[in-house]
């Protein structure tokens, strides 16, 4: 059976920091291309980065550069997303999700996604 377990949510005041994880089982993560997405109540869907099979590639959208930084470690099965500077917009359900074909921001393009781990950015 192949899972992705995101881990790491929770509540962070502004100006904070997250590390969310995300953790692979019935596949080998190494083979796979990760991305984030994250979508907030009554929005779209939103790709915030992508980490390609080596971790040679990385990319984020425009509203997360500077701040969020995404790295693997293939040993582990695991892909990271380290969150600083955390502001309320970035309050979303965060999802990781595979593909084996190429790191992109597209949804669509990803076979295997993980149930979500909420992030809630208050004071």
């Amino acid at each position: 059976q192949l899972q992705l377990v995101e881990s790491g949510g929770g509540l962070v005041q502004p100006g904070g920091s997250l590390r969310l994880s995300c953790a692979a089982s019935g596949l080998t993560l190494a083979y796979y291309a990760v991305g984030w997405f994250r979508q907030a109540p009554g929005k779209e869907r939103e790709g915030v980065s992508c980490i390609s099979r080596s971790g040679g590639s990385t990319n984020y959208a425009d509203s997360v550069k500077g701040r969020f930084t995404i790295s693997r470690d293939n040993a582990k099965n695991t892909v990271y997303l380290q969150m600083d500077s955390l502001k309320p917009e970035d309050t979303a359900v965060y999802y990781c999700a595979a593909t084996y074909t190429v790191c992109t921001v597209a949804p669509a393009l990803y076979d295997y996604w993980g149930q979500g781990t909420q992030v809630t950015v208050s004071s």
